[in-house]
């Protein structure tokens, strides 16, 4: 793995970690959940053959701290801080952008409010629980995921948030996890301390989050959403379907499930340069 050259930028509240490796366009990958520049290491340095390619930690994870760690979290904020990193790495020409889970999110407010500096942008199952008929019955999840984590603490309240992602009508425990790579299993130390965080912060605000379709639609032709093969009747599967209908553009499919960026990395990597290239 090739070493990326680190630096941090100032934004408002908070100074960012960031890597970048490669020369080429500007590709800014945004990372969701818990993970920070790390979970992109499975696809980076290919990227890099082709790409300017850019990591970051969001604010509060990892090595980007908050100036006040109190401080509530919104998407427009995240979007903002992706915008500063497109203004400081690619000032001079549109970049392309990939957005995982939460990240999926700030890419898509990015899109909305500043497309003007983005070529392309590709969303993996954005979850957009406010596109769906059944929105209420989620926004009753997040509220319950806050009571459970304020009364009772971090591993129930992950535990009612796993539920409620599971496909409608699944009762069944969960299986094994795909057996991880290196690296990622490597990153597990890093993963569970983002996670109080990540619980606390992340998922009341951006589950709640209601993108501008109408916005997005006169866009569309720069976005590509994406749901993984494995994960058809998921919460976050289901948001990126309802939101390509509503867009009407296609949900193109990836390897693996909701984390197959870390599961499958090989070919992830290889459908995501396609995106980059093929017309939606």
């Amino acid at each position: 793995m090739t070493d990326p050259t680190s630096g941090s930028l100032r934004v408002d509240g908070a100074i960012l970690h960031y890597e970048v490796r490669g020369q080429g366009p500007l590709l800014l990958l945004i990372p969701g959940g818990t993970g920070g520049a790390a979970s992109f290491d499975g696809i980076a340095d290919d990227m890099a053959a082709e790409y300017t390619v850019a990591t970051y930690d969001p604010r509060g994870m990892s090595r980007s701290t908050l100036d006040d760690p109190d401080a509530e979290q919104q998407v427009a904020k995240h979007a903002d801080d992706a915008f500063r990193m497109l203004e400081l790495l690619s000032p001079d020409e549109p970049a392309r952008v990939f957005g995982a889970s939460s990240g999926a999110i700030t890419a898509l407010h990015l899109l909305a409010a500043h497309p003007e500096r983005i070529a392309r942008v590709v969303v993996h199952e954005p979850p957009v629980v406010e596109v769906l008929p059944d929105a209420a019955e989620h926004r009753a999840l997040i509220a319950r995921v806050e009571v459970t984590f304020r009364t009772q603490g971090l591993m129930p309240a992950m535990a009612v948030f796993a539920a409620g992602l599971k496909k409608d009508g699944d009762t069944t425990e969960p299986q094994a996890e795909t057996k991880l790579p290196p690296q990622a299993a490597a990153r597990a130390e890093q993963t569970m301390a983002n996670l109080p965080f990540f619980v606390g912060r992340i998922i009341p605000t951006f589950m709640s989050y209601a993108p501008d379709t109408r916005r997005l639609e006169a866009l569309s032709e720069r976005l590509v959403l994406v749901g993984g093969q494995e994960s058809r009747g998921e919460l976050p599967y289901r948001s990126a379907a309802v939101l390509a209908e509503r867009l009407g553009t296609e949900l193109r499919h990836f390897p693996g499930g909701h984390i197959g960026l870390t599961t499958h990395p090989a070919e992830f990597g290889e459908l995501l340069r396609k995106a980059f290239h093929t017309p939606n």
